[in-house]
């Protein structure tokens, strides 16, 4: 499982960096971001490729779970 972290980042630079996780071709992904835009942007994205993601809140972060 690949995991990035994004937190502290502004758009675009979540979303490249998920981008570039995906480019890998694992079975599942994490990305950990701490802003609703993220989280929004990087939710439609991986859906966008077809992934499912799952989000889930842990404090302040979101925790995105990505799976095909």
């Amino acid at each position: 499982m690949k995991q990035v972290d994004a937190r502290g980042l502004s758009c675009p630079e979540p979303v490249i960096m998920t981008k570039n996780a995906l480019a890998s071709k694992e079975a599942a992904y994490e990305v950990l971001v701490d802003n609703v835009t993220a989280r929004e942007n990087v939710t439609r994205f991986a859906s966008h490729q077809g992934y499912q993601v799952q989000v889930e809140e842990q404090g302040e972060d979101f925790l995105l779970r990505i799976t095909k």
